[in-house]
C-alpha cells in the first residue's frame, strides 16, 4: 500500500486571560519567587476562568489552526483531544469539540496518556491520513490542570497551569512531514503520578473529597529522575528510526515540565538552548496542551522554516512517553 506523506498544515494555540505568578503563589502556600524559578525555571502559570472548561480552551485553539490550514471545520475527518481533564467523563470532549465547531462530517474522540497525549494523538491521526483513510485531523491537546490542583500543596501547585494547543494533519509534498514516531509507557510507574478520586476505582464521596483524591498527586524526585532519562531515549530512538543525526535537529520541541528536564535533554542531544523551544516560563507544566502550545509559539515567532528538522517529545503519567521527528 501506497503511503501519503503528512505533516502539520495549521497551528494554533489558545491560554486563558488570568496570569497566576510565583508572587501569587507566595500569597497562597509557603514558597518564593528564587525557589521556583530555580528549581523549575517557572514565572507564570494561566488559570481558565470559571466559566471556562477544556472544550472552550480547544475551541480557541482549533479555530485559529483551522484558519492556518486554510480549511473549514466542515472539511475535517476526525478530531482527537489529548486530555487528563476531560469537561465530563461522557461525552468525549472532542464530540463537544466537534459540536462547537460545527465539524459535521467528523469522528471524534478523547485521548488520555497525560503529557504525552498530543504525540500519541499526531502518531494517530497521521497513520490514519497515510494510509488514505482519512484527508484532514484536528489533533488537539487541552487542559484545565487548575482544577484537579490542590493550591495548600506547595510542591504541585506551582507547576501546572490551563491552556490549549492544536494541529491540522494533512497530506504534504514528498520529504517533508513526520519522519518516526517512539512511543513507550510503564504501567509500574502509575503509582507516581495520578488522580485517584472519581474512577470505578476510588468513586466520589465525601470520603474521597475530604482525603483530596480528585487532586494531582506526584512522587516530584521519581518523577524528575524517570523525566531525564526517558526525554533523551525517546529523542535519540526517533531519530534513529528516522535515519536522521542528531546534529540535523533545527528545533526542539519538548514538554514544559521542568527546565533542568529540558537542560538535560539539551546535553543529551547536544544541542544549544538556542535550538529549544522554551516558553514554561509563562505558562508552566500544561500536561497534553504544552508540546502544541510551544510548537504554534515557534510558528508565529517564525521560528521554523520550510525543511527545518523539529524533534517534539514529551513524557506523562502512566508513564508514558512520546517522541516525533518533524521535516517541516
Amino acid at each position: 500500500m501506497q503511503l501519503h506523506p503528512v505533516g502539520i498544515i495549521g497551528t494554533g494555540k489558545y491560554v486563558p486571560e488570568r496570569v497566576l505568578t510565583n508572587k501569587d503563589l507566595e500569597q497562597m502556600v509557603e514558597t518564593n519567587d528564587e525557589w521556583i524559578v530555580t528549581r523549575t525555571g517557572m514565572r507564570e502559570r494561566r488559570i481558565a476562568a470559571p466559566e471556562q472548561a477544556t472544550s472552550d480552551l480547544a475551541l480557541h485553539a482549533s479555530k485559529l489552526a483551522l484558519e492556518a490550514a486554510g480549511i473549514t471545520a466542515e472539511e475535517l475527518d476526525l478530531i482527537v483531544v489529548a486530555t487528563i481533564t476531560p469537561d465530563m467523563f461522557f461525552p468525549s470532549t472532542a464530540c463537544l469539540l466537534q459540536e462547537k465547531l460545527g465539524a459535521k462530517k467528523a469522528a471524534a474522540f478523547d485521548l488520555s496518556a497525560a503529557c504525552s497525549g498530543f504525540i500519541y494523538g499526531l502518531a494517530t491521526a497521521s497513520n490514519m491520513i497515510a494510509t488514505g483513510m482519512y484527508k484532514h485531523v484536528l489533533v488537539v491537546g487541552a487542559e484545565t490542570l487548575s482544577r484537579i490542583t490542590d493550591y495548600t500543596d506547595r510542591n504541585t501547585c506551582i507547576l501546572f497551569g490551563d491552556g490549549a494547543g492544536a494541529v491540522v494533519l494533512g497530506q504534504v509534498p514528498e520529504g517533508r512531514g513526520f519522519k518516526s514516531f517512539e512511543l513507550g509507557a510503564d504501567g509500574a510507574g502509575g503509582e507516581l503520578l495520578k488522580v485517584c478520586g472519581g474512577g470505578s476505582r476510588t468513586p466520589s464521596s465525601p470520603e474521597s473529597i475530604a482525603n483530596k483524591q480528585h487532586f494531582i498527586y506526584m512522587a516530584g524526585n521519581e518523577v524528575y529522575k524517570f523525566a531525564v532519562r526517558i526525554m533523551g531515549n525517546a529523542a535519540e530512538e526517533a531519530l534513529r528510526k528516522a535515519g536522521i543525526d542528531k546534529g540535523e535537529i533545527d528545533l526542539l520541541i519538548p514538554h514544559q515540565a521542568n527546565i533542568r528536564i529540558i537542560q538535560s535533554a539539551l546535553n543529551r542531544l547536544n544541542l544549544p538552548e538556542e535550538k529549544c523551544m522554551i516558553n514554561l516560563d509563562k505558562y508552566g507544566n500544561v500536561s497534553a496542551a504544552s508540546i502544541p502550545i510551544a510548537l504554534a509559539e515557534a510558528v508565529e515567532g517564525n521560528r521554523v522554516k520550510e525543511g527545518d528538522c523539529m524533534v517534539l517529545v514529551g513524557f506523562g503519567g502512566g508513564l508514558t512517553w512520546g517522541a516525533s521527528v518533524l521535516i517541516w
